[in-house]
């Protein structure tokens, strides 16, 4: 088995990776930009973003989690040609993400200051419980109007990526990003005569960079309709034959309990850490916030590992040889790029926290935290790829034990036992958490290597 590709396969993946990389990497250095532009305005004001980020996440990774899960058939049928199957595809995307996001604004308005307040239980440290609630309830309340352009975004760019288009999503993340950086400027310092605004500030920023992503993927994509042959035709009617519906969420369900479960299972071990202090939800905000940069490959690579091996799927152009060593070969790839990361991040892990207006307790932990995240990211990787080798050929009940029973069966037990009846600090319990993540990599490498994500998902019966 050879884990090195010829150059084919090199070009071929980076082809799909490195336009997700570089919209990834400009998203994520500008939402470290955002980040940093309200930690300026003081701890306080940071830990209120950062705990409504943890809600928005799971809102965030919801609606992936409905719109790749249906994706799966999404990209084979692109590999397949079948664009009256990407169009069904497409049109339950929009639907299940638009009621998604209506049911999180509703929930979010109703229940947004109690979720709050699960983050402001632990000790204040130098920051103030009650500062922190009212900025946390000032960003969320304008934030919950990011939902419906994102899920329409979310719909449309997903499925051009899943047919080779990743260039223009990447285009329309790039000029959303740099929309929603002048905003943070403008608002949040009361900039060219705008008010200053705050964290509110930061939240309208990107609502509007939202809705400038969402038409540029929409109105791109109509106006290039024989580009894409399945937008035409697609709003003419909401059908979607009733045997895909059925066979689609049977494999697409597992997906988007999997992101929900999982989403709900970071936030409460980010919750769980909180009862350790304000200056702890402060400095893993700090680290989580440039690991989000250097995790740029790993993200790329995911996705693209996704849209390959889907589409190779559907091609039946490789035997289960075949495709098994492709997954290897994709697999090292990814691990390899997240070394170099690893590394990347590493180096820079005192020196980033003094960006803050914070203290230096805070710095000191982040610059902990960020060293090991940059020593374990090689290990996400690897459990990355397999985790997408797995869904792309259906086997979603599978990927949801891989990850979603792990962390409430596993990493949550653990971390509430470590805070709770031992002494120890901050940084040897999340390395402890961090280690147990090797379990993952070892059942990722078992379910691989038997086979039994290899499946054509692309027949289906009209009705």
């Amino acid at each position: 088995m050879r884990l090195i590709g010829k150059p084919d396969f090199y070009k071929k993946t980076l082809r799909i990776a490195v336009p997700i990389m570089i919209q990834n990497g400009i998203t994520n250095f500008v939402s470290m930009l955002d980040n940093i532009m309200v930690g300026r305005v003081g701890t306080d004001a940071m830990s209120g973003v950062a705990i409504v980020n943890q809600l928005l996440f799971v809102v965030f990774l919801c609606l992936f989690g409905a719109t790749a899960g249906i994706g799966i058939f999404t990209a084979q049928f692109s590999g397949k040609g079948d664009h009256e199957g990407i169009k069904y595809t497409m049109r339950m995307k929009i639907i299940v993400a638009i009621l998604i996001s209506a049911l999180c604004i509703v929930i979010l308005i109703i229940k947004g200051e109690p979720l709050i307040g699960l983050w402001l239980k632990g000790e204040s440290g130098t920051g103030s419980a009650a500062a922190t609630l009212s900025s946390a309830k000032a960003y969320l309340f304008m934030s919950v109007f990011e939902l419906f352009p994102l899920a329409l975004s979310m719909s449309y760019a997903g499925t051009l990526r899943e047919t080779g288009e990743t260039v223009l999503p990447m285009k329309a993340g790039v000029t959303a990003v740099f929309i929603n950086l002048i905003g943070n400027y403008i608002f949040i310092y009361g900039k060219f005569g705008a008010p200053v605004l705050g964290v509110r500030g930061a939240a309208l920023a990107t609502v509007i960079s939202r809705y400038a992503e969402a038409f540029i993927v929409i109105f791109w994509t109509h106006s290039h309709a024989a580009r894409n042959p399945f937008v035409t035709g697609l709003y003419r009617s909401l059908y979607v034959p009733a045997d895909l519906i059925r066979r689609i969420s049977l494999k697409a369900s597992p997906v988007l309990l999997n992101e929900f479960m999982w989403s709900a299972g970071i936030t409460v071990l980010n919750q769980q850490y909180s009862l350790m202090g304000l200056d702890v939800v402060a400095s893993m905000n700090i680290s989580s916030t440039v690991n989000n940069v250097f995790n740029i490959g790993l993200i790329a690579m995911g996705e693209a590992i996704a849209i390959i091996m889907g589409q190779e799927l559907g091609k039946k152009m490789l035997d289960r040889s075949g495709l098994l060593e492709e997954a290897y070969r994709l697999s090292f790839f990814t691990f390899i790029i997240c070394v170099i990361s690893g590394i990347a991040l590493f180096s820079i892990s005192s020196l980033f926290p003094t960006i803050y207006n914070t203290s230096d307790s805070i710095r000191s932990l982040a610059s902990g935290l960020i060293r090991i995240y940059a020593v374990f990211m090689p290990v996400y990787g690897y459990e990355n790829s397999t985790y997408f080798i797995l869904r792309s050929g259906g086997k979603t009940w599978l990927t949801f034990v891989f990850d979603s029973l792990f962390i409430w069966v596993v990493l949550i037990p653990v971390l509430v036992l470590l805070i709770r009846f031992t002494d120890l600090g901050v940084l040897p319990i999340f390395s402890i958490i961090q280690l147990l993540e090797l379990i993952k990599c070892a059942v990722g490498f078992i379910m691989v290597k038997k086979g039994i994500w290899i499946n054509d998902l692309t027949q289906y019966a009209e009705s």
